[in-house]
């Protein structure tokens, strides 16, 4: 509704809830059929930004959030910064002429997907990030400079490795489809249940998946984050 009447919204499409219904109908797998329609409007996207999803130079990165009919705020699950790779990462960092940014990102989306995507406890990542800025006496975040973030990557690599057993996907593709089965398995997640059973919401209506252009709070100073 927002893009319909001109307003700046980060283009994207959305997958509907039938969609995420049909999911838990078909055993939880997503059809044939679905994933072709993702592939075409993820084309589109393309296509209309001039980016490409993991490209070398450029890249496009997608936020994938929920979205149920009903608003439940903080219920289910989001991932941001998705597509980005070793390689793309570089490309990221030369586009912005900020590479701290851009390895502040990649060390959130790992961390993000790991917990969201591959039910890897967020306390793992936690613990490297504090444990980084106590041996450098670092307060804040922000504090981390670009060698201690791509250090930090490493290790979150490292975590990701030792509890799936294979190695963080690089195929942006891959990253996405396993995204978008993440949203929808967090419609039955417990918080969501138990949310919907107080606020008298039916359990069978499913949670869309909004994937849009990312819009970045990091960059610097210009840059925010608010709801």
């Amino acid at each position: 509704e927002m893009t319909k009447i001109g307003l700046p919204v980060p283009p994207g499409f959305t997958i509907t809830t039938s969609a995420c219904n049909d999911y838990y109908d078909n055993n939880e797998e997503i059809r044939l059929e679905i994933i072709k329609e993702i592939e075409e409007h993820l084309k589109k996207l393309e296509n209309n930004l001039n980016k490409n999803l993991g490209c070398s130079e450029n890249p496009l990165l997608l936020s994938v959030r929920s979205g149920a009919v009903f608003s439940m705020p903080g219920m289910m699950d989001t991932i941001l910064n998705l597509g980005l790779n070793d390689t793309s990462v570089l490309a990221l960092a030369n586009a912005t002429q900020n590479e701290r940014f851009a390895y502040d990102s990649y060390r959130r989306f790992i961390q993000m997907f790991s917990d969201v995507a591959m039910g890897i406890p967020k306390y793992k990542f936690e613990n490297v990030l504090d444990n980084a800025k106590e041996s450098k006496g670092y307060k804040f975040d922000t504090d981390l400079n670009t060698e201690d973030l791509k250090e930090i990557v490493k290790k979150y690599k490292a975590i990701y490795k030792k509890e799936i057993r294979c190695d963080f996907p690089e195929e942006p593709k891959e990253q996405l489809m396993l995204a978008i089965e993440a949203v929808f398995k967090s419609w039955n997640n417990p918080r969501a249940a138990v949310y919907r059973k107080l606020n008298d919401i039916p359990h069978k209506l499913g949670t869309a998946v909004n994937i849009q252009s990312m819009v970045f709070g990091n960059r610097g100073e210009t840059s925010a984050t608010g709801v």
